[in-house]
This record gives C-alpha cells, structure tokens and sequence, in this order.
C-alpha cells in the first residue's frame, strides 16, 4: 500500500457523518507570485493600480493588513503552504531544495482532501520538484497544468522542452499556444466545469508577475508610467487579475461562489527586480523587513462568514491548510503537528486571542525574523534590529538601543525554535553534519 494510502485512508472514515458532499465547500486556492503589497486595489495603493476581480474577493470575504507570507521567496513558501507547516521543519530552506522536491513524508493539502472525497486539481507553478515522485499527480492532484520549475517560466515560450521548462498536462509534456497567465485561468475554469457536480479543490499558483517581464502589447499600452518595466509588470497584473475573473465568473456560473471557500495570497512581498509596488513597506522579495514577508491575502466563503470585513490580526499561509480542514469538516493530519492555526474562529468573531504568539523567517542565509506579538526582529548576519509594527510598520525607526533586554528576549525566542529544526535537505542529501 503506498504511502498517501496508508496514511490517509482513515481520513474517508473520519469525515463527521453530517457533513455529506454537498455541504462540504469547494476549495480555491489562489497564489500570486511576487506581487506588491500596494498593487492590489483593494489595499492602499499607486494610482494606475486596478484589480477589480481581486477586489471582489476581498467584498465578498475579509481583507487582512498582516498577512504573512512563510517565506521571502518562492518555492520554500509553497511548500509551507501545502503542508501547512514551517518550511524548515522538514528542511526544505532555500529554492535550491525545490529541485530535490517536497519530502515524501509530508501531507500535502491534496493528499488530505483527496481521499475524503475531493477533486484536485493544480494549473500554474508546481516549484516542489522535478522527478515523477514530487510530480503534482504523485502528491494528490487528479489534474494538473502547468510547469514543475524552476521559479520563472517565459510566458509566451509554451513548447515542450526538458522537464522543468515544458508545460505539463497530467503525466505528458505538451506543445501549447497563447499568454501563460491566460491559459491558467481557462484550465482552472474547465476544472470547475467539469467537477460542478461534487466538492473540489482547485489550487491556482500563477507564476505571474514574476520575471521576465512579459505581458500582450495591447494590455502593456494601457498604463502610461515613466518607468516602461513598470508598464508591462502592470500589463502582467491586469492579465492574473482577468484570469481570478475567469474563475470567479466561472463559479458564478454554476451557482458555486456562496460555498466556495477562496483564499488568496502572494507568495512573497514584491519584487524589485519587476518593479512590484510594496507601499508603506521596507524592502522588497529576498528580505526579512514587511517588504518581503507581508502580503496581500483575503479569504472569502460568503455562506458562512461576513463579507466586506477588515482583519488586522496577524496571520500567515500555514493557516491555510488546517482552515480547510475545518471548513471540510475534517480533523488534522494525525502524526504531524501543523503550525497553521485555523482562520475561521477569528473570522467568525470567535477567537479571543492571538492566532500566534510568534511568527519566525530563516533562509539558511544569515537573513531572520521573527515578530513577537507587535515586535518585529530582523537579523543578518550578525546585525539585529527591533521594530515597534503597531507604530512603525514601515520599520524605520530601529529600538534595539532603547530595548536592550526586549532585544535579547526576542533573540532568544528566536534561536529556541531555530534550535528544534533540521538540517537543510540538501545538507541531508549529501551527508553533511
């Protein structure tokens, strides 16, 4: 018996016998990748920003100003996104790790809920692994479309090639035509159209807007900055956001949105090397400062929560995963303790304290951070400074003067969790100590 089914059949048995398949919601998963925290116009925001079909999730569900992504660059942030755990615990530190793929000994979200009944499907960038064993098919997909990795894909370029450049449908690479952020969201809707019938799980991890700065011309034309790399990364946001519309309209169609649970978030802050806009906040992808951690991020399921909601509660990615789990009405992954903790209690006005104490960022890199309630520490190398976020979330004014004790507790905070995790995969993989 494999792996999966050994250790996810009892999941079919533990479904509460009142929550049959139509009760149960349907899942969307919506990643950006490398999006600013200001281009999205539901959020504050430059001008020339527009994103209506994003600013319909946030109207139809909740809008958090601290969303965290785990990670300040990609693939490491997907893979706590799956599992629903701190990256790190099971190695997984850097984009290098990405091409030794997912470990097998994780869960994935698809793994969970495709047993209990699910449809999954995945169109976008994979980023978990290359070989047939981290395929998205080998980690609980049914469907999948799209390109394993690495980071960046051309988005025009959709002939087959090696395995981490060709475009992917299930097991087969295929020649394809057309805008890549385009394609995604056709896939994701055909998905929804033939799976209308039963509950689904649709993950939809765009690669855009990450580099190379590609967009259609006629959608470039558009957008009149001074900066033409900010026109067409503007161009790129204007073609995801039509593809979210696509979905959304889809769901619309067959009378799906009021039971479909959408969450929504950017995989890292925005970049810099494509002109990403990330407002108030310092820096951009590849830091531990806002800049680089905080994200746009919404959830919506307008049969059960409140829509139109502002949420200024931190939170993080790793919430995704036991989320659906409760709103499919099933228990956690027995066997792996997740670091996610489940929005819909707050959502719901239920939750009276803090959903995490603690929030921690380690690239292996010599670049850390950790928010300790409202303080934030941010490390490289051997420099540390310490930031007040409830007054400062742009982090400008540095208090590791004034607070030399608070300084020290928030270090220590730091290095008790850094202490419990393993080496990096690619340490294990070689025989490193």
């Amino acid at each position: 018996m494999s792996r999966t089914i050994s250790s996810l059949l009892l999941t079919l048995l533990l479904v509460p016998a009142g929550l049959d398949a139509a009760d149960r919601p349907n899942i969307v998963l919506i990643v950006s990748d490398d999006q600013g925290y200001g281009d999205v116009s539901c959020y504050d925001h430059p001008e020339e920003v527009k994103t209506p079909n994003l600013d319909r999730i946030a109207a139809a569900g909740s809008r958090f100003t601290n969303g965290y992504a785990s990670a300040y660059v990609c693939a490491r942030s997907r893979a706590g996104l799956m599992t629903g755990r701190y990256q790190q615990r099971f190695g997984f530190y850097s984009g290098a790790d990405s091409r030794i793929g997912l470990p097998q000994s994780e869960v994935t979200i698809a793994e969970y809920l495709q047993p209990a009944g699910y449809a999954t499907g995945v169109f976008g960038k994979w980023h978990l692994g290359l070989e047939k064993p981290y395929h998205p098919l080998s980690r609980g997909f049914d469907e999948f479309y799209g390109f394993l990795g690495h980071g960046a894909h051309d988005y025009f370029e959709l002939r087959k090639d090696d395995d981490h450049n060709s475009i992917w449908r299930n097991w087969e690479r295929i020649d394809d035509t057309g805008y890549l952020t385009d394609n995604l969201g056709r896939e994701a809707a055909s998905f929804i159209r033939r799976h209308k019938e039963e509950p689904f799980f649709l993950y939809l991890p765009f690669n855009a807007v990450h580099w190379p700065l590609q967009a259609p011309e006629e959608a470039v034309a558009e957008f009149d900055n001074e900066n033409p790399g900010r026109n067409i990364y503007l161009g790129m946001l204007k073609r995801m956001d039509l593809a979210v519309g696509v979905v959304l309209d889809e769901l619309k169609a067959h009378d799906l949105q009021q039971n479909t649970l959408l969450l929504f978030y950017s995989d890292n802050g925005g970049s810099k090397k494509v002109f990403a806009n990330n407002g108030a906040l310092r820096d951009y992808k590849q830091s531990t400062y806002e800049g680089g951690l905080r994200v746009p991020f919404m959830v919506s399921w307008p049969a059960v929560l409140d829509q139109g909601k502002l949420v200024n509660e931190a939170v993080i990615s790793l919430d995704f995963f036991p989320t659906v789990c409760e709103a499919a009405g099933l228990p956690l992954p027995e066997g792996k303790s997740l670091d996610g903790k489940s929005l819909l209690p707050l959502l719901k006005g239920k939750q009276q304290e803090r959903l995490h104490e603690r929030l921690y960022w380690d690239g292996d890199e010599g670049r850390i951070g950790i928010r300790s309630g409202d303080w934030k520490l941010v490390g490289r190398g051997d420099q540390y400074q310490l930031f007040d976020l409830s007054k400062d979330p742009g982090e400008q004014k540095d208090l590791a003067g004034m607070y030399p004790e608070k300084l020290a507790e928030v270090r220590a905070e730091f290095k008790n969790w850094r202490d419990t995790l393993p080496r990096t995969l690619r340490q294990q993989k070689s025989g490193q100590p």
